[in-house]
């Protein structure tokens, strides 16, 4: 009789050629899921690049335009007429004056005046040093353009100040009645741009501007500014100087390098050398039709590395897990197979055996799988009790804070009465004015009406206020506001209460609003209660400072805490009071928040004075920013 056949082994070539190919997938599968990844989020980064780069645009071209009338309307100007006629000798003071207020009203750079040779005759910056008074510009095209009969545009360095400037200019006619009339002088602005760039650093992105020879003079990066885009030719660099556009300005390259051209008109760029020199970046384009500049946005690949690496990770971990189930099947898959040979060749040659062993194997399948079921039901019941603690924690920190709202309902009720019958009243008055026709009656009691509403608003918008929850995120919080907002809670108790404030300045800790606030309203309102029977009702609030820290004390005049349960009365469900009048669990909850902020609380007895609590949270400088306080948030729900 032949035995059994072994299971089934791949063949020696077919496990070396599986070997070969699993690492070959799994560098597959990376590198795709890596160019789908890089593919997604470079078209994401294009779209945010494009966005940007409009909002630039239109920001740069309402700069420049927004200026574009005030040389024509200078040159309108019987002054200026009169002063370039030259008649009589005149003092070009009073025009030097005149050219200054208007350069400050319009907020421009220089304003300047133009003979028709090109020399200026009076300027705005005419008590300067390097005023422009008695310069010659007859070499810059805003002032050939002007002298033939145009509106004249241009950008390019100040030969005296050497400041990039765009220039506007316009021409002066003294009579332009005759056919063969020429201007007699030229009217030029001068406009800085440095406003422009100090908005553009404030983006996560590099702009740029360059003009039809592709110098950079605009870029949010100082160190880009004055540089040729691409390298210069000998010939473009002389023609450049020729025309002192830029000065003696060495223009050397910007070093960029496009590495990529992609179909969507982004290109992928990198720096050899400059401040941009260590990254590689996205470069979009936008063509300004009417100064026939380029604007340039540089964003950086970082997030597109990032999603790359990301995809990769998870392809190879998601092709590791597949692999991986693959030979865990194959192994499981030849293990039945070797039993069930194995089962075959027992029993053909031990059948008892067989049935004996069968038989163990059978009770101790039962037993381990009884033994996992227990486990897993105990596991499973384990985590629904950690669920349920967690969200009775939370549930009984909400049931205290409305515990204290209804402690509260009373007195906002008679709050709330009070108006609600004011209303009535007035309404009914206001019904009756109005079928007496007395209009201006009737809208002073509705006036009164609107005014009663808001005051019950304000009234609900404090509970409303009260029962929100934390979003538990830490902040720097006002002391004083706090405490502010707790005794408005119980405005309507403190009427027979002398409160006394003790702190010398604002104190800041670091610590959550809503649940600092919280602990306040419950130790107040358990101070209110202990003085209900105390003829002069005392509440003391002081703070204290120490190096980081800061010391909160609520102090009231009654009874005092007896001396054995000062050491239990933060423990869950103690009270002291009687039965119905507390669950015992703020002090306890007030305690939990305290520590879960970092500090601790403390209680004593004050000598002849009541009791006293003391919270101690690490103390915070005053922020920059203005914190929301709750009077802020109580007007915001109001």
């Amino acid at each position: 009789m032949k035995g059994p056949h072994r299971p089934p082994r791949l063949p020696v070539p077919l496990r070396r050629l599986l070997l070969l190919l699993i690492p070959l997938g799994l560098i597959a599968v990376i590198w795709q899921a890596s160019q789908v990844a890089r593919e997604q989020a470079l078209q994401t980064l294009v779209r945010e690049a494009e966005n940007e780069l409009r909002l630039s645009a239109a920001g740069l071209e309402g700069h420049l335009t927004r200026h574009d009338y005030l040389p024509q309307l200078l040159a309108s100007r019987e002054m200026v007429r009169r002063f370039l006629s030259g008649r009589s000798p005149q003092n070009p003071m009073p025009l030097n004056l005149l050219l200054d207020q208007f350069r400050a009203v319009a907020n421009v750079s220089d304003v300047y005046l133009l003979d028709r040779h090109g020399t200026t005759l009076a300027a705005s910056n005419w008590h300067m040093d390097n005023t422009f008074i008695g310069h010659n510009y007859s070499f810059r095209s805003y002032y050939t353009d002007a002298i033939a009969g145009y509106r004249g545009r241009f950008f390019g360095l100040g030969t005296q100040s050497l400041e990039r400037g765009y220039y506007f200019s316009a021409p002066v006619w003294l009579d332009e009645t005759t056919p063969d009339a020429r201007p007699d002088g030229v009217m030029v602005i001068k406009i800085l741009l440095d406003v422009v760039e100090e908005s553009w650093a404030e983006q996560d992105a590099e702009l740029l501007v360059t003009d039809e020879d592709n110098i950079i003079f605009m870029a949010s990066r100082p160190e880009l500014r004055m540089a040729a885009l691409f390298p210069l030719s000998e010939e473009e660099r002389q023609a450049l100087l020729a025309t002192r556009r830029y000065a003696d300005e060495p223009l050397t390259p910007s070093g960029i390098d496009v590495y990529e051209h992609r179909p969507d008109g982004s290109r992928l760029v990198r720096f050899n050398e400059g401040p941009l020199a260590d990254g590689s970046y996205l470069g979009l384009a936008r063509h300004m039709e009417t100064y026939g500049w380029d604007m340039y946005i540089l964003k950086p690949l970082g997030s597109v590395y990032q999603a790359q690496w990301l995809a990769a990770a998870l392809a190879g971990g998601l092709y590791g897990v597949v692999i991986l189930a693959g030979g865990v099947g194959w192994q499981r898959w030849r293990l039945r197979r070797e039993r069930e040979l194995f089962a075959e060749r027992e029993r053909r040659t031990l059948a008892s055996a067989r049935d004996e062993l069968e038989r163990n194997v059978e009770l101790r399948t039962r037993d381990l799988m009884e033994t996992n079921r227990l486990l897993s039901d105990e596991i499973e019941e384990r985590r629904r009790a950690e669920e349920n603690l967690r969200q009775t924690r939370d549930e009984l920190i909400q049931a205290a804070k409305l515990a204290v709202l209804g402690q509260l309902a009373a007195g906002i009720n008679h709050e709330l009465n009070q108006p609600l019958a004011a209303i009535r009243a007035y309404a009914e008055n206001a019904r009756t004015f109005l079928e007496r026709q007395r209009m201006e009656a009737a809208d002073a009691n509705l006036a009164q009406v609107i005014e009663l509403t808001e005051r019950m608003a304000e009234i609900s918008a404090q509970l409303r206020q009260f029962s929100r929850k934390s979003d538990s995120s830490l902040t720097a919080v006002s002391v004083q506001a706090c405490i502010d907002y707790a005794l408005r809670l119980y405005q309507n108790r403190l009427h027979d209460v002398e409160v006394v404030r003790v702190w010398d300045e604002e104190i800041w800790v670091h610590a959550d609003l809503v649940r600092l606030e919280q602990v306040l309203v419950n130790l107040i309102g358990n101070a209110l209660q202990a003085m209900a029977e105390t003829p002069e009702a005392k509440l003391v609030l002081s703070i204290e400072t120490e190096p980081g820290l800061a010391r909160i004390a609520v102090s009231d005049s009654g009874p005092g805490i007896p001396e054995p349960h000062l050491s239990r009365v933060f423990e869950p469900f103690f009270t002291t009071k009687s039965p119905g009048s507390g669950l015992g669990l703020g002090l306890s909850i007030s305690a939990r928040i305290i520590k879960d902020l970092g500090g601790d609380i403390l209680a004593d007895n004050q000598a002849g004075a009541g009791a006293r609590f003391t919270i101690i949270l690490p103390r915070m400088e005053r922020p920059d920013t203005p914190q929301p306080s709750p009077n802020q948030e109580q007007r915001s729900h109001a």
